[in-house]
């Protein structure tokens, strides 16, 4: 029988709350592969078994999902079989020879979790390779970098025969670390950032702004297709749906063309935020990368943060777009978040933004602007909630 087993990572150093991360990741480790057939999930020894019940079980789909699922350090699929020797090496040509056929170096590790098995581990490895060696004559023993590694672990229960473990995702399980509104637009830092919070925990509620008509049905349908591909991880994304065009036009007509950025980035903060407060958020996520635009300056950002009555999270701060690009490849958003449909934040931008806003200067530019406040909170007060559930079809394209 073939078994999925799943690594733990920082869980394993979690004291008297760890049953709270524990039972959090096996409830969304169940929920993530009841659509892949029917498995028994269930934990021993600081790991998850993710045990098929049947042969309809489909162990190809439940791996990938459940490498999505943060908590998990490592993730491997192993061989189960017997406690003694013979068993062990039967079941690991059975499960590695063909690996090991088109091999040219291996090596045998063991780990005896059971200390009651008749055998030290460094017994078991050397007769298992000794064994691996006869049916596969042209197979070198390699220490250091071998091309397969054959791992042998013996359990309370059974003994796991597999080869070298994959990562993770790592982090620790969703729903654990809180509630967190993700600014998100349809760019490539704001997903990554959304993701990052994920992977600490965190239940996202997203909010995007819109400004039809400047902005179209496609460019929303993009936004909530990143936030299915977020949710492939998150589980579910909860997904507010801003109307900012009031607002931005407001600003434009009303304020000074080169603090406008600064000035609509503190409009979206004060929404975000009264949306956060509703949903009980703990923080402010947003994409934002240190000198990466005009905004983005460390004087823009204390303009910006100086509206939030709640911590302001950037996760992505001190990466390039280089790194943030690959993140972004790991996660499957980039090739979404390049689509070249327009954005809020793309539209009125000034020719000349100031890059080191004063926080005087702003507030007087914005007691200009009459009844932004009013906009700001119509806006939240119409905002779209969307749910969005990793199983959804709708944003699969």
């Amino acid at each position: 029988m073939e078994i999925i087993l799943g690594k733990y990572g920082e869980l394993a150093l979690k004291g008297l709350n760890r049953n709270q991360f524990e039972n959090s990741m096996i409830r969304t480790i169940r929920k993530r592969v009841e659509r892949c057939g029917e498995f028994r999930v269930y934990t021993a020894q600081s790991t998850v078994y993710i045990e098929p019940l049947n042969e309809e079980a489909d162990i190809d789909s439940a791996y990938d999902e459940v490498g999505r699922v943060f908590g998990l350090s490592a993730l491997v699929r192993a061989a189960v079989c017997d406690k003694d020797l013979d068993s062990v090496c039967r079941t690991a040509e059975e499960y590695l020879g063909g690996r090991l056929d088109r091999a040219v170096s291996f090596k045998v590790n063991s780990k005896r979790a059971d200390k009651k098995f008749p055998m030290t581990s460094m017994e078991l490895s050397r007769e298992v390779g000794a064994f691996l060696i006869e049916k596969h004559p042209h197979l070198k023993v390699e220490m250091s970098e071998p091309e397969v590694t054959v791992i042998c672990e013996i359990r309370d229960s059974a003994a796991y025969v597999h080869a070298d473990q994959e990562p993770g995702a790592g982090g620790i399980p969703t729903g654990t670390g809180g509630k967190a509104a993700c600014m998100l637009s349809g760019g490539i830092d704001s997903p990554v950032a959304a993701w990052m919070m994920a992977r600490r925990g965190c239940d996202l509620v997203c909010v995007h702004f819109q400004s039809p008509p400047y902005t179209g049905e496609r460019a929303l349908y993009k936004v909530e297709r990143l936030a299915w591909r977020v949710s492939r991880w998150a589980g579910r994304v909860c997904l507010f749906e801003v109307p900012f065009t009031d607002c931005q036009i407001s600003i434009r007509d009303n304020a000074p063309e080169d603090l406008f950025t600064v000035l609509m980035r503190r409009s979206m903060m004060r929404i975000t935020q009264e949306i956060a407060l509703k949903e009980e958020c703990g923080a402010i996520v947003t994409g934002e990368s240190l000198g990466q635009v005009a905004s983005q300056t460390m004087s823009a950002i204390r303009c910006t943060d100086a509206v939030a009555d709640m911590p302001v999270f950037r996760p992505l701060i001190g990466n390039d777009k280089i790194e943030i690009s690959e993140y972004a490849r790991k996660i499957d958003t980039f090739d979404v978040s390049i689509e070249p449909y327009e954005d809020c934040c793309t539209i009125f931008t000034p020719k000349h933004p100031r890059t080191q806003p004063a926080l005087k200067a702003i507030e007087e530019a914005e007691q200009g602007v009459p009844g932004l406040h009013d906009l700001e909170k119509e806006a939240a007060d119409n905002s779209v909630l969307k749910v969005i559930h990793f199983y959804d079809e709708d944003f699969a394209l």
